[in-house]
């Protein structure tokens, strides 16, 4: 019932607009069944007319105006006749009939047909298309009011513009989703419209062949109010057992909260269930809420409210409340209990032009670990990659600009919550106060070239943290925000930048960076009854801590070319070279204060930071005065290409791009001078549609018998370095095309929905759609298939067969889809962990376009949340809720 009076509103709320556009609009008739329905044709635009006058414009554009303005005839302005492409006039009878592209305007009113009969006599206008030689109707008239409102398309129309009244038959409209026809509408002067024969319905054909839809066999329908006559419910032409004899409908200009009707279905675990019911509170236009609830046989449930806010170029968001309560084990058993679990979830965001210089946004995903894991898909808002998520991450920032920009700060608060070991870390605020760069030495004035003490270089930093990091079980108990650590950071960058020698980049920097800590820490050994025990106290009290450095570094680019080799022309070779000696104090010396030490219970001293557990660290212990390098390489062909013609005929084709080594060797360390060397690099092949990063870390030293780099190069033990670990990905679709519809679509519907806020349904879509490779589904793609790979190796000790061994990681996913016929599609998405050694999430879709509905089956075979579902759903905006969904699971809390 909600149901059949949502629509029967949306219904009449569109008969408002027409009762706009149908304004001028007369009585006439169809001169052949349109759009299914039928009216009789009392005047036909093909009848014999007595005609004293005949006027024949050809091709050639007429206007003929009407200057009747007698006093008390009933036109306050003058009839125009536009573009007649043929026209006859009855003199005597003062009727004029307009034959092809004939237009009339009557001030804000514009009428165009393929015939007109204009009775200045009767003071009525009568429009119609006619038949063509094939004996198809075209030229149906086309109503255009002075309103802003888009051209109405009807079958005729007849007009009394003295009385201001008249009939629209066979008149067809679209808003939201869903088609308004009617057989006839007639409107008065006191924008009263009467209906005969309306249909409404989710198809666009004139004569909908699968839809869903309301007859109204008669209706009035006034400013604030709708009486209806019989009216009854069609599903594919089938008349359904759910009538009125009469209703009574308001007709409010906002939104009306209202109830929530459920669905009902079963779970494997939780028994049968009836979900979502509730009630839809409408404050204003402005914000709503949902308030839900969802009941279980076996006595779980679950509560949500959903509120959505929006303000016109300003802001707009929402935020969701979830709890749940969910009976684990067998009732009456020692394993029956329950969990609780809840999730809040917030989005804001703010246009740009409300507030220059002032931004605001949140992205807020905050609830216990194992919300969606116990609770399975039983929200309408969990997907599957909610159950294979792993993370939850939150993010609330502020921004704000001063002095004409050269002064920027930030204010967030984050959470990182590991779903996996329960772990969280919040920050609570980060603040961050950047300048920008200037030089102090240079003048406004100057003239000429800089100086090179006018290029020195000075910059400012700031930033201040309050963080915790804990389980997330014991956040909210008593002493857990006890545990927050805090602490504030300045750092003071001064740099030189200077051509040296024509080919070289000379560089020099200065870095300082002072701490503020309003904790420290304090570690020894205890003897007790049960053996020695590492105390750490916590000392309270302020504490600063600093240090710096100096480099000074060149850099040059060398430029490489390599002979021709067959159809390649050319290869290019740059080398970006860069070195830079360095240095920095040993800051665990005693005199700073920093560092402290204690012994163990064998006598052993050890050194360690009062600021270990800081949030921004400590200063660094050891001396360091050392040389920095790293070697950059591009490497790119150039090759003859028939297709393309740009830069001569050539086409650059890209070999290696960014290969890059780097390393440091310490002078004044007493050992393992020489850093590990590092190296990443990336490419891409098959005209750019296969991306491939890869990275890695060379030793140059040797390791003990216990896994333990020792003091000796590995090239003396016949190697050059040991690769301690290496990692590789690509990506690859053998059609890019659909990647590149699938942006598309993405970006346009997110432009489309930006500004004036989403509703429900579009902001499940779209974040299905961004999430899910398999749920835009485009049908003028005939196929696509890509595959991702990632590969990890890193060598580490085994204690237990005192060998080093390699620790392999690597998966493989794949993706695609095909369409079997025009309106068939196929999609799936799987993959394999080759270290597991087996599949992961595995999920196949089947989708058919029924037009104006759509169907789809989806199947996951195995894994804990196997299950199937078939849905069949409108694909009109209005009728979202309508749908008809069938879902069965194996086990496991999805169904």
């Amino acid at each position: 019932m909600s149901l059949i009076l949502k629509s029967l509103i949306n219904i009449l709320t569109l008969f408002i607009i027409l009762a706009v556009s149908t304004a001028s609009h007369a009585q006439s008739s169809i001169p052949l069944k349109q759009n299914g329905l039928q009216s009789k044709n009392p005047t036909s635009a093909t009848n014999k007319l007595q005609d004293t006058s005949k006027t024949k414009a050809g091709d050639t554009t007429k206007s003929v105006r009407d200057t009747t303005n007698k006093k008390g005839s009933g036109l306050q302005a003058e009839v125009s006749i536009i573009a007649v492409d043929s026209q006859k006039s009855e003199v005597a009878k003062n009727i004029s009939h307009l034959y092809r592209g004939a237009k009339v305007k009557y001030q804000d009113f514009e009428l165009s047909a393929d015939y007109i009969r204009l009775d200045r006599n009767k003071k009525k206008i009568f429009a119609s298309g006619i038949y063509d030689k094939t004996g198809k109707y075209v030229g149906r008239p086309i109503v255009i009011m002075g309103n802003g409102e888009s051209p109405k398309t009807v079958d005729s129309l007849y007009y009394d513009y003295e009385k201001q009244e008249g009939n629209t038959y066979g008149i067809m409209t679209e808003v939201d989703g869903g088609y308004i026809q009617a057989n006839i509408v007639r409107k008065n002067i006191y924008d009263e419209m009467s209906i005969y024969k309306g249909l409404y319905s989710t198809c666009n054909l004139p004569y909908p062949h699968t839809h869903f839809g309301i007859h109204i066999t008669k209706g009035i329908v006034t400013k604030n109010q709708i009486i209806s006559g019989p009216a009854y419910l069609v599903v594919m032409g089938v008349p359904m057992p759910v009538a009125f004899p009469f209703a009574f409908f308001p007709k409010p200009d906002k939104r009306a909260s209202g109830f929530l009707f459920p669905s009902f279905g079963e779970d494997y675990t939780r028994g049968f269930s009836m979900r979502d019911i509730g009630w839809y509170l409408a404050f204003n236009d402005y914000w709503d809420s949902e308030i839900r609830g969802s009941l279980y046989s076996k006595g779980s449930w679950e509560a949500s409210i959903n509120t959505r806010y929006t303000v016109n170029y300003k802001f707009n968001g929402g935020f969701n409340i979830r709890y749940a309560n969910t009976k684990t084990g067998t009732e009456g058993t020692q394993d029956y209990g329950s969990n609780k679990d809840f999730n809040v979830t917030w989005n804001h965001t703010q246009r740009q032009e409300a507030n220059p210089g002032t931004s605001f946004s949140a992205s807020v995903n905050f609830g216990t670990s194992s919300f969606y894991r116990n609770t399975g898909t039983s929200s309408n808002q969990t997907t599957y990659q909610n159950l294979a998520q792993n993370r939850m991450a939150s993010s609330i920032s502020y921004g704000k600009v001063f002095a004409d920009g050269k002064v920027n700060l930030t204010a967030s608060l984050t959470h990182n919550q590991n779903m996996a070991d329960r772990s969280i870390q919040m920050s609570l605020p980060n603040i961050s106060l950047n300048v920008s760069s200037f030089n102090p030495f240079d003048s406004k004035d100057r003239v000429g070239e800089q100086k090179w003490y006018q290029r020195i270089n000075v910059g400012y930093s700031f930033q201040a943290q309050n963080s915790v990091s804990t389980k997330d079980t014991l956040l909210f108990k008593p002493g857990g925000f006890k545990k927050f650590q805090n602490g504030f950071q300045h750092n003071i960058p001064i740099s030189l930048s200077l051509n040296a020698f024509k080919y070289f980049q000379f560089n020099t920097s200065v870095n300082y960076t002072e701490r503020w800590y309003l904790q420290s820490t304090r570690q020894r050994f205890d003897n007790t009854a049960a053996g020695y025990t590492q105390r750490i106290d916590t000392v309270q009290g302020f504490n600063r801590a600093y240090d710096y450095s100096v480099s000074t570094g060149l850099s040059t680019k060398i430029y490489g070319m390599y002979p021709k080799i067959g159809k390649i022309q050319a290869i290019r070779h740059v080398v970006t070279p860069s070195i830079n000696l360095n240095y920095r104090p040993d800051f665990s010396d005693p005199k700073y204060g920093f560092y402290q030490q204690y012994n163990d219970q064998y006598g052993n001293r050890n050194v360690y930071s009062i600021f270990s557990q800081g949030v921004y660290g400590s200063p660094s212990a050891g001396k360091s005065a050392g040389i920095g390098f790293s070697i950059d390489n591009n490497i790119e062909a150039k090759v003859k290409s028939k297709s393309d013609t740009t830069d001569g005929g050539f086409k650059k084709i890209p070999i290696l791009q960014g290969l890059t080594f780097s390393g440091n060797y310490n002078f004044v360390a007493d050992s393992l001078k020489l850093s590990p060397i590092t190296f990443s690099g990336r490419t891409a092949f098959f005209d750019q549609k296969m991306n491939v990063n890869f990275n890695g870390t060379f030793d140059p030293y040797s390791v003990n018998e216990n896994g333990v780099r020792v003091n000796r190069y590995a090239i003396k033990d016949g190697s050059l370095a040991r690769l301690t670990n290496f990692g590789l990905s690509f990506d690859y679709s053998l059609n890019p095309k659909a990647a590149k519809s699938r942006n598309n679509n993405i970006d346009s519907l997110r432009k489309e929905m930006s500004g004036a806020g989403m509703t429900p349904e579009q902001a499940q879509a779209l974040a299905r759609i961004s999430s899910d490779p398999n749920a835009f589904v485009d049908f003028n793609i005939p196929w696509n298939l890509a595959a991702s790979f990632s590969f990890n190796t890193s060598k580490s000790f085994n204690s237990s067969t005192r060998r080093m061994e390699s620790q392999i990681t690597s998966t493989l996913n794949l993706h695609g889809d095909f369409s079997v016929t025009p309106k068939w599609k196929v999609t799936f998405q799987s993959g394999y962990d080759f270290k597991q050694k087996e599949v992961v999430m595995t999920s196949f879709n089947i989708y058919r376009d029924l037009h104006c509905w759509d169907m789809s089956f989806g199947w996951m075979p195995f894994g804990r949340y196997r299950s199937y579902n078939v849905t069949i759903r409108a694909k009109a905006s209005i009728l979202q809720d309508l749908k008809l969904t069938k879902r069965a699971s194996s086990g496991g809390s999805y169904f």
